[in-house]
Parts: C-alpha cells; structure tokens; sequence
C-alpha cells in the first residue's frame, strides 16, 4: 500500500500535463484563427487615371478680304511738266483725265485693284496704267503713241476734276479741267470737237461763261 502512492502522484502528474498541452493547443489554435479573421482586407487596386482629352484643333481663320481704296482724288503733272492729269477714285472705280491745256486730252476709265493698281483705257485708244500707294498715284499714260510718267497727289477740294457739257449758241460744247494742289488750271475746251484751250472756272462754284454762256462745270466722279 506504500507503493501506491507514489504511483498515484506520477499518474496524476501525467494526466495534468496532457491537460495542459490539450489546452495549449486549443488556444493557439483560436489565436490563430483570431489572427487571420482580424486581418484588414487587402487593399483594392486605384483605379487607373483617365487619358486626358487631346486638344482641339482649331482650323486657321480665314485672311480678311482685303477692302478696296478709299475714295478719293488725285491730281499732278507729267514728269516731264508738259501735262497735267487728275484720277478720281470711288467703289473701287476710276476715271482719269490727261490735259496739256493746249489740244490734246483723254479720259480715261477703268477698274481700280484692291492692292492700288489700275489700268484705265479711253474711246480713242489711250491707256493709263498707275498703281494707288501711300497718298499718290503715279505711273504712265499712253496717248497719241507718245508715253508720259506721272505723279499725281492726292487733294481735296476745290482741286480736283471738272467737266461741263452743252449747247451754245448751236454748238456743242465739252469742257474738262484740272485744278491743281497751287490753285493752277489746265483745260481743254472743245466746240464740236475743235480743242481749245479753256477759260478758267471758279473752283469755289464751278461757274464759267463760255460765248456769253455761264455754265457751271461740276466735279467729275465714276
């Protein structure tokens, strides 16, 4: 019976420790499980970044259209001074007339280029070819087969262009004249067609008395 109790102790001294490695084993176990359920989700991918939009292309605007030259007149002399001439300027049409106050004259008509340049042509073969720049035109006039350089800068009234047309005393009567930037005149009369020189106009009214007539010769315009 001695013996027995010493046996007794060792068995039971067995038996705690497989209680207690039981027990060790079950709580890792939850600690374990504990552990993995606790753990944050893993985080989601970021979404990737938009393309951003391309530029728009914008096509060019278009050139402006360029205007015609102002309305305007013009007046000088041949290089060689043996002429006057006067351009008058309106919507982008010209009339020009080419005077020696003697017996030779034209007129002269034509389109007017948006960059300033002309060409004008008269009834009787006669040709001005000028270009518009700055505050003159200058270029040639060709009349009679004889070419004449010309520089006419611009004015304002009473220079200018005139012109006065009727019939006097049974003769038909055509006047033109150039007022010059001085004040000078050049023109031509005409009764039934013989050139003369004309009698000088009053720039202020255009009043002129032609075989006794007054007559009142009016700015010329396209």
């Amino acid at each position: 019976m001695k013996r027995s109790g010493p046996l007794l102790t060792l068995l039971g001294g067995l038996v705690l420790a497989l209680v207690l490695l039981s027990l060790n084993a079950t709580t890792g176990t939850r600690a374990t499980s504990s552990s993995t359920t606790n753990d944050p989700p893993p985080a989601s991918a970021s979404p990737s970044p938009s393309p951003s939009p391309s530029p728009t292309k914008t096509s060019p605007s278009p050139s402006p259209t360029p205007a015609p030259p102002a309305d305007a007149d013009y007046a000088g002399r041949t290089d060689d001074d043996s002429a006057a001439i006067a351009v008058s300027l309106r919507d982008g049409r010209a009339v020009a007339y080419f005077c020696d106050g003697r017996d030779q004259e034209s007129w002269l008509k034509g389109d007017v280029e948006d960059d300033g340049g002309m060409n004008l042509t008269s009834k009787n073969g006669g040709e001005l070819n000028g270009t518009l720049k700055g505050g003159s035109v200058s270029g040639t006039v060709d009349i009679g087969g004889h070419e004449y350089a010309f520089t006419a800068d611009r004015t304002v009234k009473p220079s200018g262009l005139y012109r006065a047309t009727a019939n006097v005393r049974g003769a038909e009567v055509d006047g033109g004249w150039i007022v010059l930037p001085d004040g000078r005149q050049v023109g031509i009369l005409k009764r039934d067609g013989e050139p003369s020189a004309a009698p000088e106009i009053d720039p202020e009214t255009g009043a002129v008395t032609i075989d006794g007539q007054r007559l009142t010769a009016r700015p010329v315009t396209p």
